[in-house]
């Protein structure tokens, strides 16, 4: 499927399309894998989905924090980056608490990526483990066309 993206409409579309596949695939996943299993197993898994979608996903992507003027490696490391705009962070917790959202805005900021998904699969039904989140800031940058296969 091809989805082409407008001038007026442009990043914010974009982005939304893309979450869109992410929550699709990331349901896809937990209808066939079920709450219970490691983060590790439905990082997987979704990156496979997702690749399958014909989406460009990177996996374990290294985050430096910049403080005074240099990098410093402290050992982040982002669960996915989709199409190099959404950030996607993978938990299998009870539930999702304001350290998580803390931990996924810190990320989306220090990336410089305005959207980001915290989806934790130790839910029974899905819906009730995502948060999206936007940051705001630069939102408006990306407004220029974009063509892409989604959601293939």
């Amino acid at each position: 499927m091809q989805v082409v993206c407008s001038v007026a409409t442009g990043y914010s579309f974009y982005v939304n399309q893309i979450t869109r596949c992410i929550v699709t695939a990331a349901m896809k996943v937990h209808s066939v894998l079920g709450p219970g299993l490691l983060e590790s197993a439905y990082q997987a898994c979704l990156l496979h989905e997702l690749r399958n979608q014909g989406l460009r996903v990177a996996s374990q992507v290294g985050l430096p924090v910049v403080y005074d003027g240099e990098k410093i490696d402290l050992g982040y490391r982002i669960d996915l980056v989709v199409e190099n705009l959404v950030i996607v962070e993978i938990k299998c917790v009870e539930a999702i608490n304001t350290v998580h959202q803390a931990q996924l805005l810190s990320y989306m900021r220090l990336s410089g990526r305005g959207v980001g998904l915290l989806i934790n699969f130790h839910v029974a039904h899905l819906r009730d483990g995502i948060k999206r989140m936007v940051d705001g800031q630069d939102w408006v940058k990306y407004s220029s066309v974009f063509l892409c296969g989604l959601c293939g």
